[in-house]
């Protein structure tokens, strides 16, 4: 049940940190080389996350509840609380939080679903804010370099989007905590609570970049979504091109991840998403 993939040095440590644990289900993505298990141990129900050497998103999930970020969700009990971790060794173990993942039910387009989500994801954001010092400009070159390496994007389509993405500059707004994967997909949702799991894209970025994965999903299926959660969040801010800017990097991304990792379904999002960033560009 997915202990099989742990190294021998993550399987040791769990030994050491839970002695006589027992897997109880494989909660693990198959995109990803992240094994992430349910387990228990004595009277404690918990989750194990590790990842394999060239897995950057363990790292990034352990600089946000080490760093003290989730403890604004932890102390009401919407993230799990971390219990033990090694950097080195890419593993962690949390609490195991109830709930259902909101992804494909009718939770992921209820609005009142969303306007807790807003309300959760302020609070996030709120903690901190950084100046920018080049981070969006080196979005901008990120997104050129996947068009310049992947085979995903259409040469004519790939041209169209590097001629917008040099028409429009990259802005230095502040950064602050982001989620990095803000949808459904990381919601569990238990007694008309929103829960949250996955912090393997946390970072700092401009807020609005937890957004967008939203904006081409949920928000466009029930537009009341999204007054929801702004009504959650307390503000939009979102500015004209560069909400653009960051929905052609986006769309980008996706298509060309998802080519990479064999996700047709995800890939075929992505090229919407291109779709309709260029059209309101080209527009």
């Amino acid at each position: 049940m997915g202990l099989g993939r742990l190294s021998a040095a993550q399987r040791a440590l769990l030994d050491a940190w839970l002695p006589g644990f027992r897997a109880v289900e494989d909660l693990s993505w198959d995109q990803a080389d992240t094994v992430v298990l349910r387990v228990s141990a004595g009277d404690q129900q918990l989750v194990v996350k590790a990842g394999g050497e060239r897995n950057h998103h363990l790292r990034r999930e352990i600089d946000a509840h080490a760093g003290g970020w989730t403890d604004v969700w932890v102390r009401t009990g919407r993230a799990a609380r971390l219990r033990w971790f090694d950097r080195s060794a890419r593993i962690l173990v949390a609490d195991f939080l109830t709930g259902g993942l909101a992804y494909r039910t009718a939770a992921a387009t209820d609005p009142a679903v969303h306007r807790q989500a807003g309300a959760l994801l302020r609070e996030f954001h709120a903690q901190a804010s950084r100046p920018s010092e080049g981070t969006d400009a080196a979005a901008t070159r990120r997104a050129l370099h996947q068009l310049d390496t992947s085979d995903a994007i259409a040469p004519p389509v790939a041209e169209r989007l590097r001629a917008a993405l040099a028409a429009l500059p990259p802005v230095e707004a502040d950064l602050v905590p982001t989620h990095g994967d803000w949808q459904p997909r990381n919601w569990l949702v238990a007694g008309g609570l929103v829960r949250v799991i996955d912090f393997g894209r946390f970072a700092f970025r401009p807020a609005a970049t937890d957004f967008a994965r939203l904006a081409v999903q949920e928000w466009r299926e029930n537009p009341a979504c999204e007054a929801a959660f702004f009504e959650g969040y307390g503000s939009d801010p979102r500015e004209g091109e560069h909400w653009l800017l960051m929905r052609l990097r986006e769309a980008i991304g996706t298509a060309c991840w998802a080519r990479e990792v064999g996700d047709a379904a995800f890939e075929a999002q992505g090229h919407r998403m291109i779709t309709d960033a260029l059209a309101e560009f080209e527009g």
